[in-house]
């Protein structure tokens, strides 16, 4: 078995998500995990799809020729992390550069960032546009609360919420 990973952007048009998951069932693989946004004009989206090894060269080229729709498709090497698992909600005024400084401390305290999802908000009665993500990742137990310290020392308004998995 194969587990494609399908990271691609289109212009957004009603039923792609539908044109997707029939070329994926007519090669009978099973759509395992994904993550589909709406991000200015475009449908973006990352998938991952289990397919027997004789149907995943056929399935490559059927995604490769939907119109008007750009894929990068990667066979994926499933792996095990000897880590802990962790969860981190963060809050800060939202600024030029925060997801660079989260990633870099994240990695230079020894965490592996395995998914961030961010968003801006209005902080309510003040109208300041808010910064968040829930970011997850895997780091030893041994290293966490350096990197929370190191999280919450970048600037005096960021909010690091923790949970383990």
């Amino acid at each position: 078995m194969n587990h494609l990973i399908l990271s691609f952007a289109s212009p957004d048009r009603p039923g792609l998500v539908d044109t997707i998951s029939n070329v994926i069932k007519q090669y009978k693989g099973n759509w395992q995990t994904s993550s589909l946004h709406h991000l200015s004009g475009f449908f973006a989206g990352v998938i991952e799809v289990a397919v027997s090894e004789e149907e995943s060269q056929a399935l490559v080229d059927q995604l490769n020729s939907i119109p008007d729709f750009d894929c990068i498709i990667k066979v994926a090497n499933q792996s095990s992390s000897n880590k802990g698992k962790v969860t981190l909600e963060l809050t800060a005024n939202d600024r030029s550069g925060i997801i660079q400084e989260i990633s870099s401390t994240i990695h230079h305290h020894g965490g592996n960032l395995i998914k961030l999802v961010s968003s801006r908000q209005s902080a309510p009665h003040t109208g300041v546009e808010l910064f968040t993500a829930t970011a997850n990742i895997d780091v030893s137990e041994d290293k966490l609360d350096t990197l929370i310290g190191a999280l919450e020392s970048k600037a005096d308004d960021i909010m690091v919420d923790i949970s383990r998995d």
